[in-house]
């Protein structure tokens, strides 16, 4: 339950950060990879967000954390964005940003599936039983989009898809434990460690990976340094620290609902800006992936919540 009551304002203002801008993510990020490598994007990106944030924070007063603290970070870090931004961040090497944003609306599937094996939950019933059916089978249609035009390395949608799906499995593992664990008292404290440390964690796995390897500032375009900068502010300061701020205020399968709506925004402007093809079997695909997480996350509510105000 929440641990505070939080304006409704400030609920709405949340998730319009998560539903709009998390959606036009996807789209930066595309942009952004057409010249930086993947994974020192997204970890410089975050690093620079988490140190501007937390150095902002202790600016202000908040007390420095512990260092259980920092390893608390180090954790939830590492699953949200190290393993969740940077799985998506790879996948959209191979995938259409619209298919990404598809996929990574199982997360809300994942938050109910493991917050009942993990006991946070109740068992799923037998409608949140037929939205995973749903959601499989909205997975395996849009396993199957043929050819991924508008990809930098085409011919592996299947490596894309993986890396996606790893994603989202691992950020709601990370998104259910921090629901118990918090690295500092502050939310905005909390989220700026979590984002220096899984970014750092993107930068040394991008660097063993190679990416430094021939790479030169000078080589980045324009598109993509006002694309960086998009994600640094908006998507990483803006909308992670909201992310984390909302897992403190209400359940963690309600904070995922953001899934519900960026798939949709992410397809219509992949579509209008990147040239991504609409077509029945990604359509079909994403109204399963929808009907499933409405499903899960409707159908895993206790009925008084249904009922109730």
């Amino acid at each position: 339950m929440p641990d505070s009551s939080p304006s409704r304002a400030s609920l709405l203002l949340a998730f319009a950060a998560l539903y709009i801008i998390w959606g036009s993510t996807y789209l930066g990020i595309r942009f952004a990879i057409d010249s930086i490598p993947p994974l020192l994007m997204a970890g410089t990106r975050y690093t620079l967000a988490g140190a501007l944030l937390y150095g902002f924070m202790r600016w202000r007063g908040e007390p420095a954390p512990t260092w259980r603290g920092w390893g608390t970070a180090v954790v939830i870090g590492t699953c949200l964005l190290g393993f969740g931004n940077g799985g998506v961040t790879v996948g959209e090497q191979y995938i259409p940003t619209g298919l990404a944003a598809l996929l990574v609306a199982t997360v809300p599937m994942f938050l109910a599936l493991l917050g009942w094996l993990s006991g946070v939950s109740a068992r799923p019933t037998p409608w949140v039983a037929l939205g995973l059916g749903c959601g499989l089978a909205g997975v395996y249609l849009l396993a199957r989009t043929p050819g991924a035009s508008h990809v930098a390395l085409p011919g592996h949608e299947g490596i894309g898809i993986i890396c996606v799906l790893t994603a989202a499995l691992v950020w709601a593992i990370g998104s259910l434990y921090s629901k118990k664990h918090q690295p500092a008292p502050s939310p905005f404290v909390s989220g700026g460690m979590q984002m220096l440390c899984g970014g750092l964690v993107m930068v040394v796995v991008g660097l063993l990976r190679g990416e430094g390897a021939g790479f030169s500032l000078g080589a980045v375009t324009e598109k993509s340094w006002l694309a960086y900068a998009y994600l640094v502010t908006f998507g990483s300061i803006v909308g992670f620290t909201a992310y984390i701020w909302l897992l403190r205020h209400v359940e963690p399968a309600l904070a995922g609902t953001y899934a519900f709506v960026n798939p949709v925004v992410a397809v219509l402007l992949g579509w209008a800006f990147a040239g991504e093809t609409l077509n029945a079997q990604m359509l079909g695909g994403a109204a399963l992936i929808v009907v499933a997480v409405v499903l899960v996350v409707l159908g895993g509510r206790p009925r008084k919540d249904v009922a109730g105000k």
